[in-house]
């Protein structure tokens, strides 16, 4: 399916100040975000406890504050969950001990709330909350590093260099959204954003590996046209891919309720993020980094000749001349 006319070169490098300074603006607006409102972590991270409730009517949410905060409670976060009926509330430290029950203690303390029923309750102390958030920085950096390994091998250090600068990009501006909309950092959004480090190097992939092939194919040396001709080849795989997966992502944000909310969350906005960075982002800090097509040739050609006399030294071997 062809969206864009493969037959047409658009100008993206002639743009790419234009589209560098919006990534700017953004990236330094998610940082600011991230450095004043920071994140809302969830308790996988900090440690605490969830209490899921659901009432039989629409939940009095001003009535259960009031209980709570005369309670050795005070200071939870109340709120709704999904639908008016169910609500969670949240506050750090688990049970005091083995023998007091959160559960037992919730339903005395809520009783003049109304008719109810405890779902589910949630517990993480703050050693293993800390641990986890630890494993998860851990878990992000490993997966940049071995990306950065993976396009240094099979093309050039400085597409790997300029893959993880998008990579970078794209995890600053989608952490800067999750601080704006106040969406809880738990695991499932570390796995999000490990997924979105997936997805859009894969896209990085795709227009890196239409560079070299023109590289190979063409004797085109100016850098500008080659990188253009490329985007412009892979627009159409790009932006029906981005949109077919956008489907189902949007589904799940739709549908999926308050506890995948925060995995569609990140997915939705990394997928649009990953697909502008790819396009517009990567290809000109390959320019940037000093990628020069005539130095390339010449090193491909050595290695191809290198190649060549390893082959031809490898058959008169088997041919008993050496």
């Amino acid at each position: 399916m062809e969206i864009f006319n493969n037959n047409k070169t658009y100008d993206f490098m002639g743009k790419k100040i234009a589209f560098l300074s919006i990534s700017g603006i953004l990236i330094v607006a998610s940082i600011f975000l991230l450095l004043t409102r920071g994140l809302n972590y969830g308790i996988d991270f900090v440690g605490g406890t969830i209490v899921q409730v659901k009432y039989d009517k629409a939940a009095p949410l001003d009535k259960i504050r009031e209980v709570l905060e005369n309670s050795k409670y005070a200071g939870s976060n109340v709120t709704e969950f999904g639908t008016k009926e169910e609500i969670t509330i949240r506050f750090t430290g688990s049970s005091s001990s083995v023998t007091n029950d959160i559960s037992d203690e919730m339903n005395k303390i809520l009783v003049p709330t109304g008719n109810f029923e405890i779902r589910k309750i949630d517990m993480v102390g703050a050693k293993v909350g800390a641990e986890l958030r630890e494993k998860g920085i851990m878990a992000l950096s490993m997966a940049l590093l071995a990306m950065l390994i993976y396009i240094a091998a099979r093309f050039e250090w400085r597409f790997a260099i300029a893959s993880i600068i998008g990579l970078i990009h794209d995890v600053i501006i989608t952490l800067g959204l999750i601080s704006l909309f106040k969406i809880d950092v738990n695991l499932d959004m570390i796995a999000a954003i490990l997924t979105l480090v997936g997805y859009t190097i894969n896209d990085t992939i795709i227009v890196n590996d239409r560079i070299r092939e023109s590289l190979q194919i063409t004797k085109e040396r100016d850098l500008d046209a080659l990188i253009n001709d490329s985007v412009s080849r892979t627009l159409s795989r790009t932006v029906l891919t981005s949109s077919t997966t956008q489907l189902a992502v949007l589904t799940m944000l739709i549908f999926g309720g308050e506890i995948i909310y925060a995995f569609s969350f990140t997915l939705f906005v990394g997928i649009i993020i990953g697909t502008y960075s790819s396009i517009f982002v990567v290809s000109p800090f390959i320019k940037f980094l000093g990628f020069n097509t005539d130095s390339y040739r010449s090193k491909q050609a050595i290695k191809a000749a290198n190649r060549k006399e390893k082959e031809k030294l490898r058959a008169m071997y088997e041919q008993g001349r050496v």
